[in-house]
């Protein structure tokens, strides 16, 4: 007996280092399949229950079940689950009487992220109506863009943006377009005062009737995505969407009682979805900021005793660059959920701030697949298992950037990429994991199928997504430019690629520094403005006569490398201004902000 124990001990030990040597991550694996299953096992059940069990329910159970647990810390305030419930009954209410807003109509949200935001949201959810989020940096064309493209017919909007607003009031106003503005009162004309009538609409629960024939297909949101071949696009983001999304915090172990740090845009699927959908699914509390702050953010994880907190690429780096303190690993943070971090700067941020697990993700807004790295491997952007390649087929096939098509074999078929290769992943489209695409832009959807070749080109800066062809557009509205290719450079010690354009000029003309700085500062967000522009004779074509970038890529903005005539966004000048050496100089130093 003695030696068939020794011999079974033996083996199991064999065993354990077998797994651990050849298999290191199948603990992780293994548990991160459970949680899976029993998320998606609830995600079934809510697709079967009648009636429909939405976030919005969701959180109506947390506040008969916790009223006096604080739901959202924000500026020194605290609003407790049945706080916000309430005010959202208000909101409702008001918004019944004065829009006449019933189930199945759409309102944009174009607000700034605070208190208000959440429960003119669930006000919304309450009477069965669509939210569209709407990106509070846009203005002009592309606001009018984004407001007309998901049929709504209301905007809800603060005085912190009320001269977006005016600036396309007149065209809402010909639309028969209602706007509304949370404050007490407001002087012009065609925007009516929202306030008085919430302070005065009473905060009982309103009935489920008023959305009876929501279902799990509905769609709850339009979230903006940069326009890969033109303008923004309203994708279409269902009550299953929604339910997915929020279930990205269990996935990653987050409790009720965990505390999250909410720095990002609401009207981002990160800070809306996984940051506060997800706080909603957990029970939890959140502590939400107008907007991230370097300097302010670690005495905020300290104040609120934050123990998860969300992440884009640039906010570590931003963290990082940071004076050291000696007290940056006095905090609570041990979680950190996000995208698009570099690997060393996630190395240098473990170091400076602690044993914080990073759940790197790769997933989009409209997208049908999505990673997670559940193993807290520095450096990758999420990890493969059995079960998801059962569930959710997906491939990295090979890609050729110079024509932006994948490449196929003899008989048109795409070929996978080898391991290590760089590749384009595409998800198939199913019944688990569909693609809804986008509201009123049938085209657009269809570009996004693979049997469409064309594959849109973005860049991403400061976190957000910037469409080449819109600027392109806005670039081509300067009476002096006749083309215009727009692409992303990178810029040492920064995350992402910021905004270039190589254009060619009108016969007969010189570039005109202030008309082109007047232009993009009037249609793009500041994110999205082109910081750098090369004049060339001429642009490069592929066979198929699309723009050539990758050279472009390649040679930069730097006036050692490039002959043609170079100019820079500059800020406090307001214009664009010849990129000499010594601006080039002050960028790498950060003399100059980008």
């Amino acid at each position: 007996m003695y030696i068939l124990f020794t011999v079974l001990a033996g083996l199991a030990l064999l065993a354990f280092t077998f797994v651990k040597t050849f298999f290191p991550y199948f603990g992780d694996d293994c548990s991160y399949i459970l949680r899976s299953l029993r998320l998606g096992m609830r995600l079934i059940r809510y697709k079967k229950i009648k009636p429909f069990y939405s976030i919005l329910d969701c959180f109506l159970d947390a506040a008969r079940r916790h009223p006096a647990k604080t739901f959202v810390h924000f500026e020194g305030q605290q609003f407790s689950y049945g706080e916000v419930d309430k005010q959202s009954n208000r909101v409702a209410r008001a918004l019944q009487a004065a829009a006449q807003l019933k189930e199945g109509n759409t309102a944009a949200l174009f607000l700034p992220n605070e208190p208000a935001f959440i429960w003119t949201w669930l006000a919304l959810a309450k009477l069965g109506c669509t939210a569209a989020l709407l990106n509070f940096n846009i203005r002009s064309k592309s606001l009018l863009h984004c407001f007309s493209c998901c049929g709504a017919k209301v905007i809800i909007t603060s005085t912190e943006l009320l001269d977006a607003v005016e600036e396309v009031l007149p065209v809402l106003r010909e639309q028969g377009i209602r706007v509304f503005l949370l404050s007490d009162s407001c002087s012009i004309q065609g925007i009516e005062s929202l306030s008085e009538q919430v302070s005065q609409a009473s905060d009982q629960p309103l009935s489920w009737d008023l959305r009876a024939n929501v279902s799990i297909r509905s769609t709850a949101l339009y979230i903006y995505t940069s326009g890969t071949t033109g303008l923004p696009k309203a994708a279409v983001v269902t009550h299953e969407r929604v339910w997915a999304a929020s279930f990205l915090q269990a996935a990653c172990e987050v409790t009720a009682d965990d505390i999250f740090y909410i720095n990002l845009p609401l009207y981002h699927s990160a800070g809306f979805l996984i940051g506060m959908a997800g706080a909603i699914e957990r029970g939890m509390t959140i502590v939400l900021r107008r907007k991230f702050s370097a300097s302010q953010f670690w005495d905020d994880c300290r104040k609120h005793n934050v123990t998860v907190m969300q992440y884009i690429g640039e906010t570590m780096r931003y963290l990082c660059n940071m004076p050291k303190k000696d007290n940056e690993k006095d905090h609570k943070v041990k979680l950190a959920i996000g995208n698009g971090v570099r690997k060393d700067i996630w190395t240098e941020f473990l170091n400076r701030f602690g044993d914080i697990k990073v759940r790197e993700l790769y997933a989009a807004t409209e997208g049908n697949i999505g990673f997670i790295n559940y193993t807290s491997k520095i450096g990758t952007v999420g990890r493969e298992n059995i079960l998801q390649k059962m569930f959710f087929p997906h491939a990295l096939i090979k890609f050729d950037i110079d024509t932006e098509e994948p490449v196929r074999n003899s008989e048109g078929l795409c070929i996978e990429a080898a391991r290590g290769e760089t590749g384009l992943l595409v998800g198939k489209i199913t019944q688990r994991s569909p693609f809804i695409g986008y509201a009123g832009n049938k085209q657009q959807t269809e570009k996004k199928r693979l049997r469409d070749d064309r594959v849109g080109d973005t860049f991403r800066w400061k976190g957000e997504n910037v469409a080449t062809s819109e600027v392109a557009d806005i670039l081509m509205m300067a009476h002096c430019i006749l083309e215009a290719n727009v692409y992303g450079v990178k810029v040492e010690g920064h995350e992402g690629r910021i905004g270039m354009a190589a254009v060619t000029l009108r016969e007969g003309e010189e570039f005109d520094c202030s008309d082109v700085y007047k232009q993009v500062v009037n249609y793009l967000p500041s994110y999205a403005r082109p910081r750098f522009i090369r004049c060339q004779p001429c642009l490069e074509m592929t066979g198929t006569f699309k723009m050539k970038k990758v050279k472009l890529v390649e040679d930069g903005f730097k006036p050692t490398h490039i002959k043609d005539p170079l100019y820079f966004l500059d800020t406090q000048k307001k214009t664009y201004v010849p990129l000499t050496e010594e601006i080039c100089e002050e960028i790498a130093s950060r003399k100059i902000n980008l």
